[in-house]
C-alpha cells in the first residue's frame, strides 16, 4: 500500500474544492451592480438589496464571500466596495475588468446559479435542492449511498480533529444527528473507549452507514436508529447530541426546530454540539467558510452561520452556556451548549 494515512488537516483540498465559487461570485456582483452600488457610499444589506431588487438573505451570503475575497469591506454593519473593487470592477473605472469577466459570465453555470440565487423567487428558480428528498424522508438507497460517500470524503480529516477534544471524556452516550456515513460516530467511539455512539438517520441512510460501521469493525460500539428527525420523536437516554454539517442545510426556522427537538430528547445536564465552519462575527470570512456558505446557498438554500446566530437557536430552545472552540482542523469549530440539569 502506497497511500498515506489521513491527517486532521485537509485545508489544501478545501481551498481547491471551493475555489470555483470565487470568480463567479465576482462576475455575479458585476452583473447585478453590487460594486457600483457601494462604491460611493457604505450601505447595510437591506438597503443594497432593495436598491438592486434582490433577496437580502442571499445577498448577505454573496457579500460575505466578496469580503473574504477582498472585494468589499464591512464596518459597523455597512458594506462598501474595497479599493480593489473600485479600481478594477467599477464599470466607470479606467481599469474596469468587465470585458474580461463578462466572457467568464457566458461560460460558467455557477455564475447563472448565483444570479438566480439572488432573485426573491429563488425557490421557484428551477434549482432543485439536494436535501428535499432527505427532508421528506424518502431518499432512495442508491442516492443515500452516494451522499454517504460524498459526506464521508470531506469529513475524514474533520472527524479526526474534533475527536481529539477532551470534552468527549465527559460523556457516555452520544447521538449523532443526521450522521450520514457515520464517520464522526465511528471516529469518536474509536478515540474514546467509554463512549458509545448512535447514528440517527432516515432508513436508507442507516443502511448506507452500516457499511462504514462494518468496515471499521465498530459494530459493538456504533449503532444506527432510523428516525425522521423532523417529524418523529428522537430517542432518549443520550447525554450528548452531535450535529456535523447539519444546521447549515436549513433555514433559521428549521434550525430552531432542530434545537427544540434536541432539547426535548437530551438528558438533563447533557450537551448539544454543533460542528460547523463558522463565519466570523461580522460575516466577512474566513474564505473557506464564506465559499462553503455560497455552496450551501446554491445546493440546499442554507448558509454557514456566525456564532451569534447559532447562539440564538440554542438559547431560544432553552440551552445555556453556549461556547465555541476551533477543532484544529482546516475550517471547523465546535459550538456547545448545555441543557440545565
Amino acid at each position: 500500500m502506497t497511500a498515506l494515512p489521513a491527517t486532521s488537516d485537509d485545508r489544501a483540498f478545501w481551498e481547491l474544492w471551493l475555489s470555483p465559487y470565487h470568480m463567479p461570485c465576482i462576475t455575479c456582483a458585476d452583473e447585478v451592480g453590487t460594486f457600483a452600488s457601494i462604491s460611493g457610499e457604505a450601505k447595510d444589506t437591506d438597503t443594497i438589496a432593495a436598491e438592486l431588487e434582490v433577496d437580502a438573505r442571499a445577498l448577505g451570503i454573496h457579500l460575505g464571500l466578496l469580503a473574504a475575497l477582498g472585494m468589499v469591506e464591512r464596518r459597523e454593519g455597512k458594506w462598501r466596495a474595497s479599493a480593489l473593487a473600485r479600481t478594477w470592477m467599477h464599470p466607470d473605472g479606467e481599469g474596469y475588468y468587465g470585458p474580461l469577466v463578462q466572457g467568464f459570465q457566458r461560460t460558467s453555470p455557477l455564475h447563472e446559479q448565483m444570479v438566480a440565487s439572488l432573485r426573491p423567487d429563488f425557490d421557484a428558480a428551477g434549482i432543485v435542492s439536494n436535501v428535499e428528498e432527505w427532508e421528506r424522508g424518502e431518499l432512495p438507497l442508491d442516492r443515500a449511498v452516494a451522499i454517504a460517500a460524498f459526506m464521508n470524503s470531506h469529513s475524514v480529516a474533520p472527524s479526526k480533529a474534533v475527536s481529539r477534544l477532551p470534552l468527549f471524556a465527559d460523556h457516555k452516550s452520544l447521538l449523532d444527528v443526521g450522521g450520514g456515513s457515520g464517520v464522526f460516530a465511528i471516529e469518536l467511539a474509536r478515540t474514546w473507549p467509554e463512549l458509545s455512539t448512535t447514528i440517527l438517520e432516515i432508513d436508507t441512510m442507516c443502511d448506507a452507514a452500516q457499511a462504514y460501521i462494518d468496515k471499521a469493525q465498530m459494530g459493538a460500539r456504533v449503532s444506527t436508529v432510523a428516525v425522521d428527525m423532523f417529524r418523529q420523536d428522537w430517542p432518549t437516554g443520550h447525554d450528548a447530541h452531535f450535529f456535523s454539517n447539519i444546521v447549515h442545510d436549513w433555514s433559521d426556522k428549521t434550525c430552531h426546530l432542530l434545537a427544540e427537538k434536541s432539547f426535548a430528547a437530551l438528558e438533563p445536564g447533557g450537551r448539544i454540539m454543533l460542528h460547523e465552519a463558522l463565519m466570523d462575527d461580522d460575516g466577512t470570512g474566513p474564505l473557506i467558510a464564506a465559499a462553503f456558505s455560497m455552496l450551501m446557498l446554491l445546493g440546499t438554500r442554507g448558509k454557514q452561520y456566525t456564532l451569534a446566530e447559532l447562539r440564538s437557536f440554542l438559547e431560544g430552545a432553552g440551552f445555556v452556556d453556549v461556547e465555541a472552540q476551533t477543532t484544529g482542523g482546516a475550517a471547523y469549530s465546535l459550538v456547545t451548549a448545555r441543557k440545565p440539569a
